[in-house]
């Protein structure tokens, strides 16, 4: 397959990369070649950032970003990635620092992955919501297949400045277990259909308000 034509400048970091302090930590080349159709790609923030992504298919310049999970560990926040089909892929990063308040993300970095073979299934990443982009970290699980089994899903995380952390299947709540230093853990069970979610108790909060972090389609 062709390697498509890009503007001059596209590829790497854009002007405003160095203004909210990252650096690229796993993945200096913008060019990736793949024998996989799922990659890590990691970068380290000299300061609090918020981050989105979006990948592009080159041939059908069809947009997808549920194949994106996005997540915090220290001073590192890191994409999984997976492709759906073989190819070229434009990977597009927008950040900004996360003490300003604009709405509007600019592009701070792209890449050219190029997935020359389907290795695994793709399944759907979990939707992200905002304060899941705040130093947030899931071990597991990072997809769920719904046509497996869904008894005792085990669930670890990590989340900064939780005062609970409890998973909803339907109307049914259950409580994560704090293992200490933010990180929780525990088990649920759903059905095929139902609405997952992991939801966060913020301390000094009122205890009863949970905001959501990841929601789950089964």
């Amino acid at each position: 397959m062709a390697k498509p034509e890009l503007p001059r400048g596209y590829l790497g970091a854009q002007p405003k990369f160095g203004d909210v302090g990252l650096s690229t930590l796993s993945h200096d080349n913008p060019e990736i070649t793949l024998d996989t159709n799922e990659v890590e790609i990691k970068f380290r923030t000299r300061f609090p950032v918020k981050v989105t992504a979006n990948l592009v298919n080159c041939i059908t310049q069809q947009e997808s970003s549920d194949t994106i999970f996005t997540q915090t560990q220290g001073d590192v926040v890191s994409f999984i990635v997976k492709m759906s089909s073989v190819g070229y892929h434009k990977f597009q990063i927008f950040a900004l620092k996360a003490s300003d308040d604009s709405k509007t993300l600019p592009g701070v970095y792209n890449y050219l992955l190029n997935c020359t073979r389907l290795s695994h299934r793709v399944l759907q990443f979990p939707k992200q919501y905002a304060q899941w982009k705040q130093g947030c970290y899931l071990t597991e699980p990072l997809t769920i297949d719904p046509d497996g089994s869904l008894n005792d899903i085990r669930f670890r995380v990590l989340v900064p400045g939780a005062n609970a952390v409890a998973v909803t299947v339907g109307d049914s709540w259950t409580q994560l277990k704090d293992i200490g230093q933010n990180n929780w853990e525990g088990s649920a069970s759903a059905a095929r259909g139902d609405r997952l979610t992991l939801n966060v108790n913020y301390a000094g909060k009122d205890n009863t308000k949970y905001a959501t972090l990841l929601e789950y389609s089964l």
